[in-house]
């Protein structure tokens, strides 16, 4: 039996169809995972800027460097919504890799990770927000508590006592 040449068409574009739906879902995976490798690298940047403090905190949780600076970038994220600009200013000042940090804290809830850094500060108390970070990184929610004062302890002793007690209100 003869194939009509308008059922050829419709195949052609089913075919099409197909072809492209696969490649729209094949970019959508690749896309996924250069973000987790950026993610990845980002912390291991993140534990080579900032090796004294991401160091202390691994061992303070037990977690590897990179989600120790995974864990430090949540909560630095949580304090910078919480401070105005120039006590912020401050703290950063105190902590090598501040930057590198923040960029290594976890995107949460599918969005970008300054959509995700924000919703960690709007929450209604640090740890909360924190929570949700730590278990993004693997690490047990609970683990938030344990590392707010290695933070603190960190950036009185680099950035002074005033210094550390604005990280301490700010992550209360």
């Amino acid at each position: 039996m003869p194939i009509h040449r308008s059922s050829r068409r419709r195949m052609a574009c089913a075919i099409a169809a197909c072809a492209s739906a696969a490649a729209v879902f094949a970019t959508i995976a690749a896309a996924g995972l250069a973000a987790q490798s950026t993610d990845a690298s980002a912390a291991a940047a993140a534990a080579q800027a900032s090796p004294a403090l991401v160091g202390a905190l691994s061992k303070e949780i037990g977690a590897s460097p990179e989600q120790a600076a995974g864990a430090a970038g949540a909560l630095f994220a949580v304090a910078k919504s919480r401070l105005s600009a120039a006590d912020f200013t401050q703290v950063s000042k105190a902590v090598p890799g501040m930057d590198l940090l923040l960029k290594a804290a976890p995107a949460t809830g599918g969005t970008s990770s300054s959509g995700a850094l924000s919703r960690l500060g709007a929450t209604a108390g640090a740890l909360p927000g924190a929570a949700s970070a730590f278990s993004t990184l693997g690490l047990s929610p609970d683990m938030a508590a344990k590392a707010v004062p290695v933070l603190t302890q960190f950036v009185t002793k680099s950035g002074g006592a005033h210094v550390g007690s604005l990280l301490a209100s700010a992550l209360k």
